[in-house]
């Protein structure tokens, strides 16, 4: 074994022992979304059914709010077992909606942050050169309504 062989997996056996370590530190890893989203499930269900239910659900006996509860896990999981990439999905995409809203509000934060002056090229710009919207939008789109419904 040469020098270069003997450095790499002496790196690789201190890699590991780090990690090892470091998952002894933390505990264990988080699961996919689907085993997390279970995890969340469990803990709700186990919270309501355990007497957080009784105040919230206006003093529904127990039996009752434990046959809701079992009813509801048998309803989701075989939901999260047939579709765990679902889950991974809808993380996903909740990543990337998130990402959407942080860039929005830090465009806001930057104008408000410079006491709301508007660049040459903005069309919110007044029309007679003052900096400052123009007064007639309430935000960045186009003025239109848009119906949801």
């Amino acid at each position: 074994m040469s020098d270069s062989d003997a450095w790499a997996k002496a790196c690789a056996e201190d890699l590991e022992a780090e990690k090892a370590r470091r998952r002894a530190e933390r505990g264990a890893e988080p699961g996919s979304a689907a085993e997390e989203f279970r995890k969340l499930f469990d803990a709700v269900a186990d919270k309501v059914a355990g007497g957080l239910g009784g105040p919230l659900l206006g003093g529904i006996s127990g039996q009752t709010v434990q046959q809701f509860v079992s009813q509801a896990k048998a309803v989701v999981e075989p939901v999260i077992e047939r579709n765990p990439q679902v889950f991974d999905h809808l993380a996903a995409a909740g990543n990337e909606l998130l990402a959407a809203y942080r860039s929005a509000v830090e465009g806001h934060e930057t104008r408000w942050t410079r006491g709301g002056t508007v660049s040459e090229d903005d069309p919110r710009r007044a029309a007679d050169g003052e900096d400052g919207p123009r007064g007639d939008e309430e935000g960045p789109g186009t003025g239109q309504h848009i119906d949801l419904d």
